[in-house]
């Protein structure tokens, strides 16, 4: 690529003009690119983006804060996630049955709810009425209905301590709701 654009209309020319010597000095570049990177192989060169010891400057795009991932910026106070009668708050989970570190809790779920599929009765008596003055009747019995009884048991374990809570379970997509606020606990617990 070391020809201009044969299609460019002439008043655009790229590139050093033809017959200039360079303006910089020995091992300078001649265009303003960035400092070579460790990627680059240069001698003397910094650490770029994705390599160890890189540290961009702060902007667009970059944490402002030195920490490698989000920290909960609630205070001691401030509850960060509440599954049932556990709560987390700053670097603690507070129980029923006492306070227990957050660091290394294990958390558990298991989903002890059931849903059940059943015609209602109300498609039954139209069935059996609209049976009599029509055969359509007998679509009423596709009706159904889901109903989910049960409950979620969440358990917590830390620092010696363990206790246990169950969330009733109203709806088919309970459980992976307490799913997701037991990851996010999970998360914070690693931290």
């Amino acid at each position: 690529m070391t020809e201009p654009n044969p299609y460019a209309d002439g008043e655009y020319t790229w590139g050093p003009t033809p017959g200039t010597p360079p303006t910089g000095a020995p091992g300078v570049p001649e265009y303003d690119f960035p400092n070579p990177t460790l990627a680059d192989g240069a001698p003397g060169a910094t650490a770029g983006y994705g390599y160890p010891g890189a540290h961009p400057a702060p902007g667009y795009g970059y944490p402002q804060s030195g920490a490698p991932y989000p920290v909960p910026t609630g205070g001691p106070g401030a509850p960060l996630v509440s599954i049932g009668d556990i709560t987390v708050v700053g670097d603690s989970i507070i129980t029923p049955s006492g306070t227990l570190p957050l660091k290394g809790a294990v958390w558990n779920a298991t989903d002890m709810s059931r849903t059940e599929e059943k015609i209602p009765t109300h498609a039954i008596i139209l069935a059996v009425v609209f049976f009599i003055f029509c055969l359509l009747g007998l679509l009423f019995l596709l009706m159904k209905e889901k109903t989910t009884t049960g409950f979620i048991q969440v358990t917590v374990t830390s620092g010696g301590k363990h206790h246990a809570t169950m969330i009733p379970a109203n709806h088919a997509g309970t459980f992976q709701m307490v799913m997701g606020q037991i990851s996010y606990a999970r998360s914070l617990s690693a931290m």
